[in-house]
């Protein structure tokens, strides 16, 4: 149906009291196998991404720190996971599944990371537990081999896309667009090139009426041939980390209109995973099946 990067958490284990928050990473695939979503076939699990292709976007010095685990404590303290070869090695899988989802989309139209969405690593730190920007990397990666000349990066987090926006500040082929709870981390916000800030509580209404208006401009305005969605389901009134007020259905319509534009305007979309801290994990499963569930009734 379409290509899903996928990295079982069982090779990478993770420290230790941030084990809850990620099991999503291996429920999400089970749920969607089981309700027949996505087939076996669909799953491939990606190798370590090449380091030009990191190196494209991150600082050497911050890439050889992460490599050799030699990041200064104060700048580790700041990704929030106590760092390990393994952790590190699964980031640099993360980054080549949404490498390898991104060329895939040109034939599938549409790709998933189960993980990714890594959008507060910057180009010489990481924080908010990303130290690799997959989508960034992936986007360079693309305009360096020139199967894509503009792309249009949607950002529909609660948290606002700080590292991607620093990356591509000065990078007129890619165009950020963030939106995000206005009282939410990051406190100090980078500029985007559209940041719109939501007030604690948005509900469904305004939320949807915003990006529904906003998104078919600027694909009209700056033709993108490529899309990277980050699809976020920390928008819930439920989670624990955002501070707006959507539904499970309105999280889900919001993922039906972003990939109704992109069949509209024919534009192949990667789809990385992002926020989801509801307290129940139900919750969370529930909100990010029905992102795949909306492609594949679209695509």
């Amino acid at each position: 149906m379409f290509p899903i990067a996928f990295h079982p958490i069982y090779k990478h284990p993770l420290p230790e009291g941030h084990r809850f928050p990620m099991l999503k990473y291996d429920l999400l695939p089970q749920q969607l196998l089981h309700e027949g979503t996505a087939l076996p076939s669909d799953f491939f699990e990606p190798e370590i991404c090449a380091i030009k292709h990191v190196l494209a976007i991150h600082k050497k010095q911050y890439v050889d720190d992460l490599l050799n685990l030699t990041l200064d404590p104060r700048a580790a303290r700041k990704i929030g996971f106590p760092l390990s070869k393994e952790l590190v090695e699964r980031e640099f899988r993360i980054t080549q599944g949404t490498i390898i989802g991104a060329q895939k989309s040109f034939k599938s139209k549409v790709s998933f990371n189960i993980a990714g969405g890594t959008h507060h690593a910057f180009s010489n730190q990481g924080e908010a537990f990303c130290m690799l920007n997959d989508q960034a990397i992936a986007s360079q990666f693309l305009l360096d081999n020139k199967l894509a000349k503009k792309i249009l990066i949607i950002d529909l987090d609660v948290h606002q896309g700080n590292g991607t926006a620093e990356i591509f500040q000065n990078n007129s082929n890619v165009f950020t667009f963030s939106t995000h709870g206005k009282t939410n981390y990051p406190f100090k916000k980078e500029k985007s090139d559209l940041d719109i800030a939501f007030a604690d509580n948005t509900t469904d209404d305004e939320f949807l009426k915003t990006i529904s208006s906003v998104i078919p401009q600027l694909i009209e305005t700056h033709k993108p041939d490529f899309i990277f969605y980050l699809a976020g389901v920390d928008i819930l009134a439920s989670d624990k980390l955002g501070k707006l007020g959507c539904t499970l259905d309105g999280c889900k319509k919001r993922d039906q209109l972003v990939f109704e534009l992109c069949v509209k305007y024919e534009i192949p979309v990667q789809v990385s995973m992002g926020g989801g801290y509801s307290r129940e994990i139900n919750t969370i499963i529930e909100a990010h099946a029905n992102t795949y569930r909306a492609a594949k009734s679209i695509f």
